[in-house]
């Protein structure tokens, strides 16, 4: 290959391309129209002898030519662009700013009272717009319409380049009755587990959870009686009825209910559930939202610690 006469801008198409996988969305990265950034791929097409990304239902599908060039590319970009544009420092004492955060439920209540905190410390001028995150995979599409600037919820069902992430937080599930049932006295078995009505936190509506999937391998099956979608409601619920329930063990730790529960550990083998930091590769290097990852970071690492992964 002659490299002699290359356009950089159609790397930096390349680049976009590459992370959006959307035409549109990577022309407007690089601030031209579509036709303009359309162009741009033929020529690219035609610079590396390969058809780079073909298009499907859901954008474009790099090639594997094109995923063994994103990298490198992009790189070499990061680096041409620290020698030529020195990069302008964010001083959130003095800055004004909103910072747009995509959340499940759990998250939410976990971090937002003490972020909230961590942002009164610098003034009137930072705020935090939070978006809710309904399911898994709903944070990669508000961080790929820019909606969000980061988001925190359980990693999506499928990884994508685009998307960088970075273990936070982790917690474990115990099973809860209430304090005087009496299941207390005889311990949590699994007979006596089974023997229970359940109640399930379920945010997209459905009646198959981790305890249900762990069951499964048994062949065994427990009684649902009651399917909601938010856990905080749980506590409550249990300590005033004859039914169990499942949760992560933060919620019942600070649930105002916890003098009226008993705590046990479940009685199947359930995964540890971690919680990923996320945000949009095209964001990996802005500085107010680097500032505002470590904020996330460090308040999870110091008043969390015991559920704190490394960073």
């Amino acid at each position: 290959m002659d490299f002699r006469g290359i356009d950089l801008n159609l790397l930096a198409a390349f680049d976009a391309l590459a992370n959006e996988l959307n035409v549109t969305r990577a022309a407007a990265r690089v601030g031209v129209s579509q036709p303009a950034m359309s162009a741009a791929l033929s020529r690219l097409r035609t610079l590396f002898d390969d058809p780079l990304f073909q298009r499907n239902a859901q954008g474009l599908l790099p090639t594997p030519r094109a995923r063994e060039l994103a990298e490198p590319i992009s790189e070499a970009l990061k680096q041409i662009e620290a020698a030529i544009r020195p990069q302008v420092q964010f001083s959130p004492h003095v800055a004004t700013h909103t910072f747009t955060l995509g959340l499940s439920e759990y998250p939410a209540f976990v971090l937002l009272p003490g972020l909230a905190k961590a942002m009164e410390r610098y003034g009137a001028g930072l705020s935090i717009s939070v978006h809710s995150i309904g399911n898994r995979d709903s944070a990669v599409d508000l961080l790929d319409a820019g909606l969000i600037d980061a988001a925190v919820g359980v990693p999506p069902t499928q990884a994508e380049r685009r998307i960088l992430n970075r273990p936070l937080m982790r917690d474990q599930f115990v099973t809860i009755v209430r304090r005087d049932h009496p299941a207390v006295g005889q311990g949590m078995d699994l007979e006596a587990f089974l023997s229970l009505r359940h109640v399930l936190a379920s945010p997209e509506g459905g009646r198959h959870g981790y305890v249900d999937q762990a069951l499964s391998y048994q062949d065994r099956r427990r009684l649902l009686s009651l399917t909601l979608p938010q856990m905080f409601a749980i506590p409550q619920v249990i300590s005033r009825t004859d039914m169990t329930a499942t949760l992560m063990r933060r919620v019942v730790e600070h649930s105002p209910h916890l003098a009226a529960l008993a705590l046990f550990p479940p009685p199947v083998d359930l995964p540890e559930i971690v919680y990923d930091l996320m945000w949009h590769r095209r964001n990996d290097g802005h500085p107010a939202q680097q500032w505002f990852r470590s904020q996330i970071t460090a308040l999870v690492q110091s008043e969390l610690s015991t559920s704190a992964l490394p960073a």
